[in-house]
């Protein structure tokens, strides 16, 4: 029977004006007597019975009797009025009632939607009809090719007299060598599968159209009499069919919007079954507008749900399904799921609706036998459903919110208040939770315990708990919230390994999400914000994934993860949180890889008590105070990130801290970029430290460090500073381009400096003060704009095999108490001297190369003390060593030669100590000068100081400070009262035309030659303090 007495009540209950015709249309499908014909091709037949359409518009509720068919072929063809739905037969029902009955899955249920739509095209493009029907109603179709007169009852269709269905092709589908098997689905009209029927020996000649002799014969060749006789009976039945039908074609005279209309009223089961009735009925049956309207009414949506499996939905618009009726597609889909309604309704229009008014009950009618092997879906539409237990999720049953609302979520509202709202126990593996707000509040109701009390009965609640090893939900797209103070908003432990995606957890008053006992899960796209508590803790050897999770403005850290805790946190954006992005601590040990941890009220990323962890390719920035902490005895990985703009330092080491920095990229930070203090020992290379407002590594009270391979330029302050005892190890690191000093050692900082390359800097490339006593082995030590090395202050250190070479003053100097050694060093090509020791400046220099010096290769002066020994000392452009203004040295088996002012040049009063020195092949500029009669100042400028004779003149009233040379004194001042100073380094006034007599002796041409002063180097601007 054609189950469509829903309809018809519904039709004639509303008072529509077209519930007459419609309970026509819907008898006359219903009353189809179908007879199969001609085997091979599987078609069968239908004819409507006048007698039984007045007998249901007179019985409103009609139980017509079953059509009689058969499934043997005929051996002569049979003329139709219309071609009916191709599907399997029954003699106790409809083929739509046996679509509906075997529906269990949703491939049984539904035709395929691909294969309606394209049929429906493909027949309509290839056989275009009209459904008005012609004036004299005389069209007829006879597929045995007999005349039009033997067929009275066809007068249906247009005056071309073709007949409007293509007959498709037989596709059998072989499943074993003797049976053919098609699925029992409802179908287009040219697309309907073919009835279950036996393999003939003789096949049709064209699949495609009937035969006018068609015989099933035996091995014999004879005809079984079984089937002849049920051949007769065939013929009988129809004949008797066909004279009671009425020729006039009622269907094809109503207009689209009308019969639109009145398939608006069918259930979904009815409009499957009118597929297959005829091409127009097909077409109008699969109307967006009727299966829409259906949709919206059922599931409350607006855009169709695509759930393609199980655990698997999505919202797609209509253009994104591959399909030409979504809705429909998706009612297919979903159509076996059950309704939970703060007021449940009927809803007539579905045959599987069943609905429940509390989410427990429905969980508990899934639990019965009959949907073991079915999918379990239920459908939480709008509302605030508070249970009084907690709801325990123990199946593979999917929940997903529904509403007309465009933020479905916000409308279903699933409230605890007792206990944990929702718990996934063992064998939730593949359940679902999606489109839902699950919050937990507290029940004032109940009177809380007294103070003394509530330490021992403290329990813990939450809005979701995931428990047990199989425990594996997908929650997707919930909001979830907690507002009590003990607990957190999610738990997830013992082994379990729930999926969250696209959910908030927002405003808790205690934690986040809380993961332990060897608990797991992905977390991808969640927002976590606003939390009393941390935002995500994570101990006791969890292990959870988060990926594009956003944690930000929490009260207290963002991730903690403490007590072995463990977790994978990738491309996560950290922000914002009153304490730390992230703090790791007793032994834990996470992965956090492409995350940005950023404007920290205190610091970005906290390791300490012993915690590690692998911190990679992040962006960690904006941070109040350092962009990482670690400290007591922890360990971290920090590789690849980006650590910038923190109000203090980038990252900060102490407390016996350790761990490997290796290639970050760390500028712009208002303190040092790296800062190792109190005993901490970390391993810092390959990184870029540069840009910033302060130094680049800062090493103080005994810190330590392998600090290699680094790159440091930029920076305002010092490059390295070492200090308080410290002593790491600097090692083939490039420091470069500095405001001020490239390393400093000062306060008793010691350490190894060792293949550095240090230059470019605003001061010295190396400056060492106050007990600092490095040891400073090859390196290259360049282009400083305040000289090479700087020891002053009582400075002291060990300087070997450097290369200390074009420096705009001395290559080295030493001064103010400062005793270092420069030992096999190579001190060459300074634009001032090779090495300058003054203001009771010591040390020993041995071995040591200096050549090609601008000013003297070596300067002793103002009191300073210093040994030479094995020096060589040559190519200068001044005198090899000159001592002056009451210092003194000891002068051991040195080699002055080719030096262009001398070798030794001693000022008066000054007598070091000389062993076994080589002075030779020296120019003695000077004295040539001397004796040409020029002037000095023509030699060596005012900015050389050759040593030599200097007068004053009384008559000109010349002080101490303006010296005159021998030459001036008998040309310039001839006649004059004057006297002899001393032998000592100076430039003339009286050249110079600093004097009020213009010197004589200026217009001879002056030495090319063109030297410069060593000037008073500039101690750095670094205090002892950051």
């Amino acid at each position: 029977m054609f189950p469509i007495h829903s309809a018809i009540h519904l039709s004639i209950r509303s008072h529509h004006p077209s519930n007459r015709i419609a309970m026509m249309v819907m008898v006359m499908a219903a009353q189809a007597t179908t007879t199969y014909t001609q085997k091979e091709t599987g078609h069968f037949f239908c004819t409507f019975h006048r007698s039984n359409i007045s007998q249901a518009i007179r019985n409103p509720n009609p139980t017509p009797s079953n059509p009689r068919v058969t499934r043997r072929s005929t051996r002569s063809t049979v003329s139709t009025i219309c071609v009916a739905s191709e599907g399997p037969a029954s003699s106790s029902s409809s083929p739509a009632d046996q679509e509906m009955s075997s529906s269990s899955s949703p491939s049984a249920f539904f035709p395929t939607l691909q294969q309606d739509s394209d049929d429906a095209h493909q027949q309509s493009s290839s056989s275009p009809m009209s459904f008005e029907p012609s004036a004299s109603n005389v069209v007829r179709y006879s597929p045995a090719g007999r005349s039009d007169s033997d067929n009275p009852t066809l007068g249906m269709f247009t005056s071309q007299a073709s007949y409007p269905y293509a007959l498709r092709k037989r596709r059998p589908c072989l499943s074993k060598d003797d049976e053919l098997c098609f699925p029992i689905t409802a179908a287009t009209a040219d697309e309907t599968p073919q009835p279950t029927m036996k393999k003939f020996k003789h096949e049709s000649d064209s699949p495609g159209e009937a035969r006018e002799t068609v015989s099933i014969e035996d091995q014999s060749g004879r005809i079984p009499e079984e089937e002849e006789e049920e051949e007769v009976e065939v013929q009988t039945h129809i004949k008797e069919a066909t004279e009671n039908v009425d020729q006039r074609d009622h269907i094809n005279r109503l207009p689209d919007e009308l019969l639109l209309k009145i398939f608006s009223f069918l259930p979904d089961k009815s409009l499957l079954a009118c597929n297959g009735v005829s091409y127009r009925f097909n077409l109008i049956s699969n109307k967006h507008e009727v299966w829409k309207e259906l949709y919206c009414n059922l599931y409350d949506y607006r855009i169709p749900l695509h759930h393609p499996s199980q655990a698997k939905f999505q919202f797609l618009e209509q253009s994104r399904w591959n399909c030409n009726n979504p809705w429909k597609e998706s009612h297919r889909q979903l159509h076996q799921g059950i309704h939970v309604m703060k007021e449940p309704r009927e809803f007539p229009r579905a045959v599987h609706f069943k609905c429940f008014d509390q989410l427990e009950k429905a969980l508990a009618h899934l639990d019965e036998e009959e949907y073991d092997n079915k999918e379990k879906l239920i459908f939480l539409h709008s509302g605030v459903y508070e249970p009084t237990d907690t709801i325990e999720i123990t199946s593979n049953v999917q929940i997903i919110g529904a509403s007309d609302s465009r933020d479905i979520t916000s409308s279903v509202i699933l409230e605890g208040f007792r206990s944990t709202a929702v718990s996934f126990l063992d064998g939730s593996a593949n359940a679902y939770f999606g489109f839902i707000t699950v919050r937990f509040r507290v029940d004032n109701s109940i009177r809380p315990p007294p103070i003394s009390q509530q330490a021992q009965q403290l329990n813990h609640y939450y809005s979701i708990l995931v428990s047990d090893e199989r425990a594996q939900p997908y929650i997707e797209r919930c909001d979830i919230s907690s507002k009590v103070g003990n607990g957190a908003a999610v738990c997830v432990k013992k082994f379990a390994a729930p999926k969250f995606k696209y959910c908030t957890v927002l405003d808790c008053e205690n934690v986040g999400i809380y993961i332990t006992d060897h608990a797991t899960g992905h977390y991808e796209h969640c927002e976590i914000a606003r939390n009393t508590l941390a935002g995500v803790w994570v101990k006791n050897h969890a292990n959870p994934y988060f990926r594009k999770c956003t944690i930000h403005s929490g009260k207290d850290v963002g991730v903690f993860t403490f007590e072995h805790g463990q977790g994978y946190f990738e491309k996560c954006n950290i922000h914002s949180n009153r304490i730390s992005g992230i703090e790791v601590k007793n032994s834990a040990n996470p992965v956090v890889i492409r995350c940005e941890v950023h404007h920290g009220y205190t610091g970005g990323i906290y390791v300490h008590e012993r915690g590690r962890g692998q911190f990679m390719e992040n962006r960690i920035y904006a941070n109040a105070y350092a962009g990482i902490w670690i400290t007591s005895h922890s360990d971290p990985t920090i590789r690849k990130n980006e650590i910038f703009t923190g109000q203090q330092g980038g990252v900060y080491i102490f407390g016996e801290g350790r761990g490997l920095i290796e290639q970050n990229n760390i500028y712009g930070n208002a303190l040092a970029g790296i800062q190792i203090r109190s005993q901490s020992d970390p391993i810092v290379r390959l990184n870029k430290i540069h840009d910033g407002l302060h130094g680049g590594i800062y090493v103080h009270e005994k810190g330590k460090g392998l600090i290699e391979e680094n790159e440091v330029y930029g920076n305002t302050l010092a490059g390295i500073w070492v200090t308080t005892g410290s002593s790491p190890i600097l090692r083939k690191n490039r420091i470069h381009s500095g405001k001020q000093v490239g390393v400093y050692f000062y306060d008793q900082g010691h350490g190894l400096l060792e293949e550095n390359d240090i230059f470019n800097h605003l001061y010295s490339g190396v400056q060492i003060r106050t007990g600092s006593n490095p040891k400073i082995t090859r390196n290259k030590i360049w282009g400083g704009q305040n000289g090479g090395v700087l020891v002053y202050n009582g400075g002291k250190g060990c300087l070997e095999d450097n290369e200390i070479f074009d420096n705009a003053m001395a290559g080295v100097w030493i001064k103010t108490d400062s005793e270092p050694t420069l030992r096999r060093n190579k001190i060459y090509d300074g634009r001032d001297g090779g090495v300058c020791i003054f203001n009771r400046g010591k040390g020993l220099l041995e071995d040591n190369e200096i050549f090609r010096n601008a000013q003297a290769g070596v300067l002793i002066s103002t009191e300073s003390n210093p040994t030479l020994r094995r020096n060589r000392v040559y190519d200068g452009k001044s005198a090899g060593i000159e001592i002056t203004n009451g210092a003194t040295a000891t002068l051991e088996e040195n080699q002055l030669f080719r030096n262009k002012y001398g070798g030794l040049c001693v000022a008066t009063g000054v007598n070091p100590i000389q062993h076994n020195n080589r002075i030779y092949d020296n120019h003695d500029t000077i004295s040539r000068a001397i004796k040409s009669g020029q002037c000095l100042f023509k030699v060596s400028s005012n900015n050389s100081f050759p040593m030599h004779n200097f007068f004053r003149c009384t008559t000109c009233n010349t002080t101490e400070r303006n010296a005159i040379c021998l030459n001036c004194i008998k040309h310039c001042h001839r006649g004059h009262t004057v006297e002899l100073v001393r032998f000592d380094r100076f430039f003339c006034d009286c050249g110079a035309g600093t004097l009020e007599r213009h010197c004589h002796l200026q217009n001879v041409p002056r030495d090319n030659d063109t030297v410069y002063d060593s000037a008073t180097p500039i101690s750095t601007e670094t205090g002892t303090e950051i």
